[in-house]
């Protein structure tokens, strides 16, 4: 390439050289070579033949591809808005090289997340081949499957697999059963039934591609590695991780060595085995392909190509998987910044990586930052996609996460009403986003303490998730745990016992004995067992739990906190106090160093831990702790979120112990009306508020309100709760037991008249 020769002869011939270097350096991943040859072709067959001779025109296109491939796509959209001029006014609308530049542009319009023009385009280069060409032509299905995959990216995923249907058969017919455009055209159709959530069907046709492609043309033939990564992707779906991880393992090594490690189908196939292993739990694993797969890229593509940017948000995926939220945080942010100057503020790239960042603020418990960047995206995404694509749906549920964590439930239930419903109409009852959105609507019922719309939920997604995934998928684990907690909020603990016993022994066999959900699982049944009384069971659950998490995940991960929190929960049932303050201090002291001061975590640890103080009579220092909860849960979460109002009435039961009635009773009138007008009148946690300040009443001597209140919480707790729940129960008797004193006393003071 350097060596430029002299002649004018030689130079003609130089640069045809150099555009046949720029085609080969672009197929084998030489993008920047691919570039600099591509530029220097066309700058001197510009010199050499003129501005509007055909090679000056295909060297353009040649460089505009190699733009396209380092993500400079703005710069490849002028090139190719020229080229589509020259052919126009040289060849005319109807030449196949003025469609086929016009099929370029669109790729490029593509790339940019405008679907919209890129489909005016494919629309009429499909319509002109179809009139040119006949319906059968290979160009004509060729654009046919461009147009089909624009579709796909819209979220038309039946305009996309009629189009995609109609290509496939045409060229079963045309071209024959394994020819490769067949067998592209059947990939493509298989891609799209992943995304309906077809899985079995995709499964199949991939299944077919593979075998037809080896006997075709090898074992190790990039088609083929292709069409096992593509088999992979839907055993990811479908929770089969060893399989996935076999396929991926398989494609990794084979284009390892027939390509090198710095290729791009070898990059995307360790990208591809990462995301397997995080799928699997197995997050240093991740971690290790993904840090190679960022450098590499990062030295290759630059550190602002979006292939660079989508490895550095894998990364940070994983690292907030591990709970490494401010080295997420920072990974995000860069990709965030980047993908704005680079993409522009609506690329869907772009708003894909501002709600990683979200979630990221939503893990830390920064709600009000991830709800500024949430609103942004599902506004954006309305605009840019549409109201009813599934990245807008996506976003609408984000911030709905969002609503429900900062106790603002009743917006969380809107939107995720308007995602089911939208959900159910778009791509069916049955889709796995729409079962999605029904177990995140369930989620929302069970705060509201709405038990049997969560539950009524919650069996639909299950039962429809059996026919659908069978038994072993992992999303039938998950969703017989949802049901389970709402089992368990109803008192009903032998059915969540049944529902947590069998989660619990399908994930050790489908996930491992330390996967991540295994060890939730088994933190699950471990409550159950505690709120039966079952404390040894709970105990020994909790302890493996415990100890498996500081090995897998690490002593300050999140999950490692959690079950700590839980053991020691179960000790202070026991009475074993020195215990679980030993595991709540270090609890404390953990999550302030790795969450922060007011992280919502960290004050639940405090709250904890004064609660065992004040279990032992350490009034002062309970006390103290609890001050400091609800001021910081005051200015944290704001006045009336319901871990505030919890903390408050946390610390009116301390001054209650302390014989401090009137500070007591103030602050649980506070919560009872803050409750009625944040939660509802009916609202489990607004019944314990009315009990709780019963307690202090009778405490104090006022009897009659006393009675008088806890028998209108009874009433109410008959009707919301069950007359059989726990709670219910418990206050039953209460009420029974001050019921009979006080007639005890009236007796005694009518005998003291006479």
């Amino acid at each position: 390439m350097a060596q430029r020769p002299a002649s004018p002869e030689s130079l003609l011939q130089w640069a045809r050289l150099l555009y046949r270097g720029a085609w080969y350096a672009s197929q084998s991943g030489y993008i920047v070579d691919a570039r600099e040859m591509a530029s220097r072709s066309k700058n001197q067959m510009m010199a050499s033949l003129g501005e509007e001779h055909e090679e000056v025109v295909h060297s353009t296109s040649m460089l505009a591809i190699a733009y396209s491939l380092e993500g400079r796509w703005e710069e490849a959209e002028q090139l190719e808005v020229q080229v589509v001029k020259t052919h126009r006014t040289k060849l005319g609308d109807g030449h196949p090289n003025t469609w086929t530049s016009m099929a370029n542009l669109a790729l490029t319009y593509w790339n940019q997340g405008r679907w919209e023009e890129a489909e005016q385009l494919q629309m009429k280069v499909m319509v002109t081949r179809e009139t040119k060409l006949g319906e059968d032509h290979p160009d004509t299905l060729s654009s046919m499957g461009s147009l089909a995959t624009t579709y796909r990216n819209q979220g038309r995923w039946e305009e996309a697999e009629q189009l995609e249907l109609q290509v496939m058969q045409r060229s079963k017919v045309k071209l024959g059963e394994d020819h490769p455009d067949t067998l592209s055209s059947m990939a493509n159709l298989a891609a799209t039934y992943r995304n309906q959530g077809r899985w079995e069907e995709a499964e199949q046709l991939e299944a077919q591609v593979i075998e037809t492609r080896k006997k075709k043309l090898g074992e190790d033939h990039p088609d083929i590695l292709s069409s096992m990564a593509n088999l992979a992707a839907t055993y990811r779906k479908t929770g089969r991780w060893e399989e996935a991880e076999l396929l991926d393992v398989q494609v990794m090594e084979t284009c390892m060595t027939k390509l090198g490690e710095d290729h791009p189908d070898t990059l995307s196939s360790m990208s591809n085995l990462a995301a397997t292993y995080r799928k699997n739990g197995r997050w240093q694993e991740a971690e290790q392909l993904e840090v190679r797969v960022e450098k590499i890229r990062r030295a290759k593509l630059g550190e602002d190509h979006p292939y660079t940017l989508i490895s550095i948000a894998n990364l940070a995926a994983t690292y907030r998987d591990q709970g490494r939220w401010e080295e997420a945080e920072q990974l995000e942010v860069q990709v965030m910044v980047k993908s704005k100057t680079k993409l522009g503020g609506d690329h869907p790239h772009t708003l894909i990586s501002i709600a990683n960042l979200a979630a990221t603020y939503r893990d830390q418990g920064r709600w009000e930052e991830a709800e500024q960047l949430e609103v942004q995206v599902m506004e954006a995404s309305k605009i840019k996609l549409g109201e009813n694509h599934p990245d807008t749906l996506s976003s609408m549920a984000n911030l709905a996460a969002t609503f429900r964590n900062q106790g603002r439930w009743e917006a969380a239930k809107q939107l995720q009403l308007q995602v089911m419903e939208t959900n159910r109409t778009k791509v069916g009852a049955h889709h796995p986003d729409t079962l999605s959105s029904m177990a995140n609507l369930a989620a929302t019922y069970r705060k509201m303490g709405h038990w049997e719309e969560a539950e009524q939920l919650g069996v639909q997604v299950l039962e429809t998730r059996r026919k659908k995934l069978g038994e072993e998928h992992p999303d039938i684990l998950s969703s017989m745990a949802n049901l389970a907690t709402t089992y368990r909020n109803q008192g009903r603990w032998e059915e969540a016992e049944q529902l947590e016993l069998q989660v619990m022994q399908r994930s050790k066999v489908k996930l491992g004995e330390d996967h991540p959900d295994t060890l939730s699982s088994m933190g699950s049944l471990a409550t159950t067992y505690r709120n039966q009384g079952r404390w040894e069971e709970a105990e020994q659950l909790e302890l493996q739990v415990m100890q498996r998490s500081k090995v897998k995940l690490g002593e300050d991960h999140p999950d490692t906190l959690s079950s700590m929190g839980s053991l020691a929960t179960t000790y202070r049932n026991q009475g074993r106090w020195e215990e679980a303050e030993q595991l709540e201090l270090q609890v404390m002291q953990r999550s302030k160093v790795k969450l922060g001061e007011d992280h919502p975590d960290t004050l639940s640890s405090m709250g904890s831990l004064a609660t065992t103080y004040r279990n032992q009579g350490r009034w002062e220092e309970a006390e103290q702790l609890e001050l400091q909860v609800m001021q910081r849960s005051k200015v944290k979460l704001g006045e009336d979120h319901p871990d505030t109002l919890s903390s408050m009435g946390s610390l009116a039961t301390t001054y209650r112990n302390q014989g401090r009635w009137e500070e007591a009773e103030q602050l649980e009138l506070q919560v009872m009306q803050r409750s009625k007008v944040k939660l509802g009148e009916d609202h489990p946690d607004t019944l314990s508020s009315m009990a709780n300040l019963a307690f202090t009443w009778k405490t104090s001597a006022h009897d009659a309100e006393a009675i008088n209140l806890l028998r209108n919480c009874l009433i109410k707790q008959k009707q919301i709760l069950g007359p059989n729940h726990p709670i219910t129960l418990s206050n039953f008797e209460t009420l029974l037991e001050w019921e009979t004193e006080s007639l005890y006393i009236n007796a005694q003071l009518g005998q003291l008249d006479t």
